[in-house]
């Protein structure tokens, strides 16, 4: 596969000449396609793979014996999903991948860089990037724990939005999700978030707009 991405370079090729992407790319058996919305990536059970969302947006879902589905991440334009997995040297996704809107995805079998035998330069600077994408998401984990260990609807809404605005550097700005993704993201059945928003623009403690948002900080005055 040529590296011919739709927009800027993925951050896991940062800093690779373009001559030395395609024999890369080749290493990693490269492929890439398009799905429509609702369409399968990968399903539990299926080889492990990194991917890379190149255009729109997935969900990454986690089924229990009853079929019950839950979101427990989204990746979007650039980013990477099942990155974790192959780096842990799981052999099968634990995980399903599904897609939110219409996309095309990146295809890498991302194992071959831990296999024995000479690999190209590039190989390490991908690593490097690749180390850093972990880790920056391992971060955002601790985050959502963070969030998911407020007792009740109300305060997991606000510490969600409180970290947003806190990386926004504003108290007015958009969440990258709709109604029902932040319902999955926070574990509470929409219904009961829908009513405590209301309960919070009723109180003032804040105004929304679809994803939009702006936080009021308490009165201050005796």
């Amino acid at each position: 596969m040529k590296n011919d991405f739709p927009g800027p370079v993925p951050a896991l090729f940062r800093g690779i000449e373009a001559g030395q992407l395609d024999g890369l790319l080749s290493l990693l058996g490269a492929r890439r396609r398009d799905y429509l919305r609702g369409e399968t990536v990968l399903r539990p059970g299926d080889p492990c793979r990194i991917g890379i969302v190149l255009t729109g947006q997935v969900q990454i879902i986690q089924e229990d014996l009853w079929g019950g589905r839950t979101v427990i991440g989204l990746a979007e334009a650039g980013d990477l999903f099942g990155e974790a997995f192959v780096c842990a040297g799981e052999s099968e996704m634990p995980v399903g991948v599904c897609c939110a809107s219409e996309s095309s995805i990146l295809l890498l079998d991302g194992a071959a860089l831990f296999l024995n035998g000479q690999q190209p330069p590039a190989a390490g600077i991908l690593l490097h990037n690749l180390l850093q994408i972990v880790s920056a998401k391992a971060v955002g984990l601790i985050r959502k724990n963070f969030v998911l260990s407020r007792r009740s609807t109300r305060e997991k809404l606000l510490s969600y939005l409180s970290a947003q605005a806190s990386q926004a550097g504003s108290r007015e700005f958009s969440i990258p999700i709709d109604r029902q993704q932040l319902a999955d993201y926070l574990a509470v059945e929409r219904s009961a978030m829908s009513a405590e928003l209301g309960r919070l623009r009723r109180e003032g403690v804040l105004e929304t707009r679809r994803n939009r948002f702006v936080l009021h900080l308490p009165d201050q005055g005796g």
